[in-house]
């Protein structure tokens, strides 16, 4: 059967595009259509096409983008003999129009747009132009949701902010993780790192809290900043992003030592997450990768009480949800996390591999 398999934008990297790898694996004979194409070399040369918008300087500006994504979503070419669409959404990808009504439009939703139906935990739903066109973009977006054959949510919090929103019920479908090759390394610092990335193993403390995401606002790596101080140990902060010199700027101001590590590889990502005492994470999150990638390398993650991340720890085994994100509290889950006896990752492999996101991905999609 011939599917087409359609999403936001493609970036270079994220959990977005981490179930994207998944879905193309899947259905390896589906075309990709996105708005636009970040990262043209992640699949096979033809596979993927882009919306005129690629051609234009909103590729760069998605704020700005967002009245303007409707009507691109409902001119997609689909074409008259694909079985079925599947979409991977997180802002309108969902409102992708379908030429024959009859043919399945099956909907994986990482969340409705937060900007949209939750602005108080997305900075970009401050935006001017946002504001303006979210009253009339919500009820548009509540009437495509309606056109789905069928909607998955990556989490419980999503299912529960899908019902709100679009008034519709969800099959919840976790992510995939890479637990099974996490787990297949004990030690990942013996992998293959380059000179560089052996002297920043070798220069990190012997204890440390790790916090780990794209450098932005949002993510409230600061937290991890102060609830380290609060909690007596170093910290070391790993990712990327246009936040980075507001961070360093808070790593100034601890009485901590606090380590930086830019855009490390995977090999690395995961020797870290080992090396870590403890995996520290804020935000409130629709599901929350990295959290589970802590946890299978073996290491404890703390986390706040709201967000999907709770779903994939196991309170006073793999980690502790703190009774809010203040950073008191925070380093009070730290201190029981690091008193926590040593875990076995292995139940994560059911409940969040690959496989098994497969399985349930084709039994979604009925194919």
């Amino acid at each position: 059967m011939a599917g087409l398999i359609v999403t936001e934008w493609i970036e270079t990297s994220g959990g977005a595009e981490r179930v994207l790898d998944s879905m193309g694996e899947v259905f390896r004979d589906s075309e990709i259509f996105c708005l636009w194409d970040d990262a043209p070399g992640r699949f096979d040369p033809g596979r993927v096409s882009e919306s005129w918008l690629s051609r234009t300087p909103f590729r760069r500006h998605k704020a700005a983008a967002l009245p303007l994504l409707d009507a691109t979503w409902r001119r997609a070419p689909v074409r008259d003999d694909v079985d079925w669409v599947l979409a991977s959404s997180y802002v309108f990808a969902h409102h992708v129009r379908m030429p024959d009504p009859s043919v399945p439009k099956f909907v994986y939703a990482h969340s409705p747009a937060r900007y949209l139906w939750d602005p108080e935990s997305d900075e970009r739903g401050r935006h001017a132009i946002v504001r303006a066109a979210s009253p009339l973009f919500r009820g548009i977006d509540r009437r495509r949701a309606q056109e789905a054959t069928s909607i998955a949510a990556n989490s419980e919090f999503v299912r529960d902010r899908i019902a709100r929103a679009w008034r519709r019920d969800a099959t919840v479908i976790h992510p995939p993780v890479a637990v099974e090759a996490i787990r297949a390394q004990a030690d990942w610092s013996g992998q293959v790192l380059d000179a560089d990335e052996r002297r920043i193993l070798e220069r990190l403390p012997e204890t440390f809290v790790m916090g780990a995401s794209r450098f932005t606002p949002y993510k409230a790596l600061d937290l991890v900043i102060a609830a380290a101080d609060r909690a007596g140990l170093p910290a070391v902060i790993v990712g990327r992003g246009p936040d980075e010199l507001r961070l360093r700027a808070c790593a100034h101001e601890a009485h901590i030592p606090v380590e930086f590590v830019i855009s490390p590889s995977d090999a690395l990502m995961y020797a870290l997450m080992q090396r870590s005492a403890v995996f520290v994470f804020p935000p409130i999150e629709d599901f929350g990768i990295v959290p589970v990638e802590a946890q299978a390398a073996g290491t404890p993650v703390v986390t706040g009480p709201v967000g999907g991340q709770i779903e994939a720890i196991m309170p006073g085994v793999s980690g502790v949800i703190a009774a809010s994100t203040d950073p008191a509290d925070l380093a009070a889950a730290i201190d029981a996390a690091l008193r926590l006896a040593p875990f076995d990752s292995e139940i994560l492999t059911e409940r969040f591999g690959a496989d098994r996101f497969a399985r349930e991905l084709r039994e979604f999609v009925q194919v």
